[in-house]
C-alpha cells in the first residue's frame, strides 16, 4: 500500500503534468487573479455559475511551481457542480488543513487530504492555497488581486 508521501508525489506530478480545466475562459461571469510574491506563482480562476448558484464551469490558467498547479487543477475538479456556499464551505475546510489549524480526518476532503502535509512546511502553504484564494476572491466578486500572505 502507497504511503501518504507516496500519493502526495503521485498526485502533484500528474496534476502538475496534465492539470484539468486548465483553460481560460471566455463566457465566463466572474474571475480573480491570485499572486504569490515569494516564489512568483500566478494565475487567474474563471468561473460560470448557473441556476442555484451552481458553479456550472470552471478554469484556471497561470504560472507556478507544481504544487501551486497541482492545488489549483483538483480545486477545479472538487467545486464542479457545487454550489457556490458549498465551494466555499470547503475552501474553508482546505484551508484549515493545509494551514494546519485544522485535523485532516475531520475535514473530510476526499483526495484533496494529499495536501494535509504542506501545514508542515509554512513556505508551501502559500503554493497550495493561491488557487483557492482566487476562487474564493472570484466567488466574492473581488477586483483585486489576490496576494497570498499566509
Amino acid at each position: 500500500m502507497a504511503t501518504m508521501n507516496e500519493l502526495y508525489q503521485s498526485v502533484i506530478l500528474d496534476h502538475n503534468r496534465s492539470p484539468r480545466n486548465y483553460r481560460v475562459m471566455e463566457n465566463a461571469d466572474r474571475h480573480a487573479e491570485g499572486y504569490n510574491p515569494l516564489c512568483g506563482d500566478q494565475l487567474g480562476v474563471w468561473l460560470k455559475l448557473g441556476d442555484g448558484d451552481v458553479i456550472d464551469d470552471v478554469s484556471f490558467q497561470g504560472s507556478g511551481c507544481a504544487i501551486s498547479t497541482a492545488s489549483a487543477s483538483m480545486m477545479t475538479a472538487a467545486v464542479k457542480g457545487k454550489r457556490r456556499d458549498e465551494a466555499l464551505e470547503l475552501f474553508d475546510r482546505f484551508h484549515g488543513v493545509v494551514t494546519g489549524q485544522r485535523p485532516a480526518a475531520e475535514a473530510n476532503l476526499g483526495k484533496l487530504a494529499v495536501f494535509s502535509g504542506v501545514a508542515e512546511f509554512p513556505v508551501r502553504v502559500k503554493c497550495a492555497s493561491l488557487g483557492w484564494h482566487a476562487l474564493k476572491a472570484a466567488l466574492e466578486r473581488q477586483d483585486e488581486p489576490v496576494v497570498s500572505t499566509e
